[in-house]
């Protein structure tokens, strides 16, 4: 198949939520095909993001779902939308989780996911997780759920097929002791049992490469089996996927730039433990 003709994000992401809303009302599939007079093949096709998706057809499909007010605007605005490359989503609160990207890391195979800042999301412990919501000013009210929403995310890498996860952090992530000494030595050495798992590598690009190309924001890169690759870019409120080819191409030559700058999986593994080993003595 065509790059061209691959479904992009929006159309995966649209055809997954309303997969979700007709499952969550316990709806057969050929059930809902049948009231709106549609072969159930075209439904099926429309929940895989195979099919382009019409706005008419979201519309008629919501009624069924009884799905009214912002929900089914921001759904439309998505059908509208489902044949354009690239995609800017609105998440609900500060540090909030993405539908999206939750849906991108279910599906993936290969992850590569640098973060100059923070420890990336599908590592982090509990109360890590908890101390990056708190400092990021999350009401203390949301910040337990949207926890365990982050938390949620990282069943992808127990799962009997885990996806490749290719880590790259800076050494400046292992000295920012979020939520205090005890809690940082608890996550480092998280990351290092998780580096033990065949699956997934750690890389951390060390203070003395200096100036390098990962220091104007995190990013990850998500491979799949047949869909196109794909870049996503966190914001505070925002956000956004790339899948242009060329934006793709340039991210991934980012990634290898940053592979270059970073110490060898075992090196990067043993300056983790060692920063763990200062924390607990603090």
């Amino acid at each position: 198949m065509a790059k061209a003709n691959l479904p992009t994000v929006v159309g995966r992401g649209l055809g997954g939520e309303l997969r979700e809303l007709r499952k969550a009302r316990g709806l057969p599939l050929r059930q809902v095909a049948t009231r709106l007079d549609w072969q159930a093949s075209k439904l099926s096709r429309m929940e895989t993001g195979i099919q382009g998706i019409q706005a008419a057809d979201v519309a008629s499909l919501l009624v069924i779902y009884g799905i009214t007010g912002e929900e089914r605007k921001r759904l439309l605005a998505m059908a509208e939308r489902s044949a354009e490359t690239g995609w800017w989503e609105a998440i609900g609160g500060l540090s909030d989780e993405s539908r999206t990207l939750i849906r991108l890391e279910a599906e993936a195979v290969g992850i590569v996911n640098w973060e100059p800042l923070l420890v990336p999301g599908l590592l982090q412990t509990p109360d890590y997780a908890h101390a990056v919501m708190v400092g990021c000013g999350v009401p203390p009210a949301d910040a337990q759920g949207r926890v365990a929403a982050r938390l949620g995310r990282q069943a992808i890498l127990s799962r009997p097929n885990p996806p490749a996860l290719h880590a790259l952090l800076d050494e400046a992530v292992l000295r920012r002791a979020l939520g205090g000494p005890r809690v940082m030595a608890r996550q480092l050495r998280h990351l290092v049992e998780a580096a033990e798992r065949p699956t997934v590598t750690l890389r951390v690009v060390p203070l003395a490469a200096g100036a390098h190309t990962g220091l104007d924001g995190s990013f990850a890169l998500f491979d799949f089996p047949r869909n196109r690759s794909v870049v996503y870019l966190d914001h505070k409120l925002t956000g956004l996927f790339l899948e242009e080819a060329a934006q793709v191409a340039h991210f991934r030559r980012e990634a290898d730039r940053l592979a270059e700058a970073a110490l060898s999986p075992v090196d990067s593994v043993a300056l983790v433990a060692r920063y763990a080993a200062e924390h607990e003595r603090e």
